[in-house]
């Protein structure tokens, strides 16, 4: 076992559950990397506030932090009266889901609390809100489960490529680490991973992409690997090419917020110019998606919504002066689609899937 590694995990763990069960306690990420700073959430507006302005961002994080909110929030609703206590909680379970629209994960989360509680609608409400704590833990537990699953098979593709003696080059976009999950991460799984089994923070170079507009990449991912003790590189998004064509590049992992049952994989705006990037120069491009991130009932990406964001992100955000023209309109998703086609292999906690991957997922019972 990594020491330094496991005191890093304990020091950047993204969301928990006080003693005291009345608040979630997260990292706000919109202060890293520079300041790393605790704040509780005890109100469904600040959990919503947090979700909504990504002070807690990452699918998979999103879901942790909605199931342990919920829990939360159930609680304190006074009636032992099943009827009336599900009227309360569904309308806290409708204003978490508005928050964001895009990573399935928040949705998963909350409708997995909402079964619970119709699973256990002959309990007393008292028995029912502890139920709830013990659900949203193991929606924790499991995801961590998950990302180690991720990263075992993500791992064993980067001892492939391996030549000894030689750093491996990786690339990732966006952040799909421990900061996005409950540990370990998904992008970043197979790193902690190789850390685990025996190699050196030399051993890998791992290329980070700024991730424009919100820097996800250069404040978070990288900040995760350095104090990982991984070598680590980071880049504007549009200098991905000329490290591929300079063969610096051996394998692409990123996360996604949700996947269509065709393979088409929404994950943070770039993610699909970096594929089509990867495609040409022949670079391994491999999207790592819990299995909860597989939608069966979004058929293809044109399905998937596709979360719009305050213009002001990219004109003045990160700027002492604006560095656009207050009438220039500002174009500003959150996420694009890569298509199934410019994917290598989706992994899953599951196993590795390539195409047919409406198939691929079948055989693995993940739809």
């Amino acid at each position: 076992m990594n020491k330094d590694l496991d005191a890093f995990f304990e020091r950047v763990i993204t969301v928990k559950l006080p003693e005291d069960r009345n608040s979630i306690d997260i990292i706000d990420q919109t202060l890293l990397p520079g300041t790393i700073k605790r704040i509780n959430l005890s109100t469904r507006e600040e959990i919503w506030e947090a979700i909504k302005k990504l002070r807690v961002r990452g699918a998979p994080a999103i879901g942790v932090s909605a199931a342990y909110g919920i829990a939360v929030l159930a609680n304190r609703i006074h009636s032992n009266d099943f009827d009336a206590f599900y009227v309360q909680f569904k309308d806290i379970k409708d204003y978490l889901a508005s928050s964001r629209p895009t990573a399935v994960n928040l949705f998963w989360a909350l409708n997995r609390m909402d079964d619970t509680v119709i699973a256990n609608k002959d309990k007393p409400v008292a028995e029912i809100k502890e139920i709830l704590f013990t659900e949203a833990q193991a929606i924790r537990d499991e995801d961590v489960a998950i990302s180690r699953g991720i990263g075992e098979i993500g791992f064993r593709l980067m001892e492939e490529l391996k030549v000894p003696g030689e750093e491996l080059g990786i690339e990732t976009h966006c952040n799909a680490g421990t900061l996005a999950t409950a540990k370990y991460g998904t992008a970043t799984a197979p790193m902690y991973i190789a850390l685990e089994h025996g190699w050196e923070g030399n051993d890998m170079h791992v290329y980070c992409d700024e991730t424009r507009p919100l820097l996800q990449g250069a404040r978070l991912t990288a900040f995760e690997l350095v104090n990982a003790g991984i070598t680590t590189t980071v880049q504007c998004d549009n200098m991905a090419s000329i490290l591929m064509k300079q063969g610096k590049i051996k394998i692409i992992f990123v996360g996604c917020d949700r996947v269509a049952a065709n393979g088409d994989a929404a994950n943070k705006i770039g993610t699909s110019g970096l594929a089509i990037i990867a495609k040409h120069y022949g670079v391994p491009f491999y999207v790592c998606a819990p299995s909860s991130t597989i939608d069966p009932n979004t058929p293809t990406g044109n399905e998937i919504p596709i979360e719009m964001r305050d213009p002001e992100e990219i004109k003045s955000m990160w700027y002492k002066e604006p560095m656009a023209p207050s009438q220039a309109e500002a174009f500003n998703p959150a996420f694009d689609v890569t298509d199934h086609e410019l994917i290598t292999g989706i992994i899953t906690e599951k196993g590795l899937c390539h195409a047919p991957y409406d198939e691929a997922f079948k055989k693995l019972g993940i739809i």
